[in-house]
């Protein structure tokens, strides 16, 4: 196979990592699922059906799927991944030091498919058979977690985004996920089919604090030719967007890096929730947010070391000069006002596009989806009814890996 780049939103889509929910669903309650980021709990068998419909419609397309539970269990059949991965995730300050000793030596011993269950989905304490001589479990409830869940896995788009020649294993905003981030740095950093790669970790591969430079994938929007657009949300921020700007424009990956500011709001807690790409010079936005006032600065290489930071007047139209292309065709989210305020809240703005003008997105937005067909835009429709309750779609929940440029 060819290495992994990805040029583009737009071009072919030939391989993808996605997430099929699974045990994390299943330790989804009323009373957890805010805490886990979820509006709601999840239908978990129904929740499947919809996600195999969605990897199937990919593979139909002529898209090489990866599940991220799978690349997991190969990833700790190598004993320095898996070495890695216990004493990272199970850390003595997590658990204290003799509660960590003993999960760990537990969890060591099992086979790898139960292992990457658990470090996916989590565990409680009623399910631990271990007793161990630290406080912790006298002073938690059964149904307490050791290992919290990672119901947001399902949305692979965010924990790590590849970009021109390389990827960015993101510092994410929310505690509830920022452990998903050591999965993917130990699958890229040992799995067989991405450790004999040549590609760049933009933000390294180190576990570090990255204090308030904070960015998730779902803000970052690889609209070709050179030009990265990010969105600036309530999960990512101005650090987050410099420090990743430099890396892309240091290596040569990207010529320039547009930002533009949103509003930090849960309906658009990112880039990709109200405006995505469909083809070169098309896409879908949702306009009571995506205004053309917003703030949008320009940020370019800046001799050595520095960045130049231009102010622009919209971002628009530093789109269409990052392209080289003439007025966009912007198509809006469908319905009147209260229709397009449900469906955009339904995901219909954010579509993952499979080849220039195909896109898959839920079958329940049809305002939206009447627009897109006919302004020429062909929708491949998949059911959302269970997935989108974790306020996702399609591209929220595929992680590009090969992509053909503009």
């Amino acid at each position: 196979m060819s290495e992994f780049y990805v040029g583009s939103e737009v071009g072919q889509l030939k391989r993808v990592l996605l997430h099929r929910p699974e045990r994390a669903l299943n330790h989804l309650t009323p009373s957890n699922c805010h805490e886990l980021l979820f509006d709601d709990v999840l239908a978990v068998e129904r929740a499947g059906e919809e996600h195999d419909m969605f990897a199937r419609t990919l593979t139909d397309q002529g898209v090489h799927v990866y599940l991220l539970h799978d690349l997991l269990v190969e990833t700790l059949a190598v004993p320095e991944a898996k070495q890695w991965l216990l004493d990272t995730q199970l850390n003595h300050y997590r658990l204290g030091y003799q509660f960590a000793s003993d999960v760990r030596a537990y969890l060591a011993d099992i086979d790898h498919n139960t292992l990457a269950d658990i470090l996916l989905g989590g565990l409680s304490y009623i399910d631990l058979p271990v007793q161990s001589s630290s406080m912790m479990q006298a002073m938690h409830d059964k149904t307490d977690f050791v290992i919290e869940p990672l119901p947001n896995h399902l949305f692979t788009r965010d924990t790590s985004c590849w970009v021109y020649g390389g990827v960015s294993l993101n510092p994410m905003a929310k505690p509830a996920r920022q452990r998903e981030t050591n999965h993917l740095r130990a699958i890229y950093r040992w799995h067989p089919e991405f450790a004999g790669s040549a590609f760049i970790n933009y933000l390294g591969d180190e576990v570090r604090d990255y204090d308030n430079a904070m960015i998730e994938g779902g803000d970052v929007l690889v609209i070709g030719r050179g030009a990265v657009l990010i969105g600036m949300s309530e999960r990512t921020t101005p650090q987050g967007v410099e420090q990743l700007a430099r890396s892309l424009l240091f290596s040569g990956q990207a010529k320039e890096v547009i930002a533009v500011q949103l509003p930090k709001n849960r309906s658009c807690m990112h880039l990709d929730t109200v405006m995505t790409h469909m083809d070169v010079h098309t896409f879908s936005v949702y306009p009571t947010v995506m205004r053309p006032d917003l703030p949008c600065w320009r940020l370019t290489r800046k001799g050595e070391d520095g960045l130049n930071v231009d102010a622009q007047s919209c971002y628009l139209t530093a789109i269409e000069k990052a392209l080289d292309v003439g007025p966009l065709n912007i198509i809006t989210t469908g319905g009147d006002s209260y229709a397009a305020e449900r469906e955009q809240w339904n995901d219909a703005n954010n579509v993952l596009t499979v080849k220039p003008g195909v896109v898959i997105g839920y079958e329940g937005n049809t305002y939206t989806n009447e627009k897109y067909d006919k302004a020429g835009i062909k929708v491949l429709s998949v059911p959302g009814d269970q997935l989108g309750r974790g306020r996702g779609g399609a591209r929220c929940m595929s992680c590009p890996l090969e992509r053909d440029g503009i």
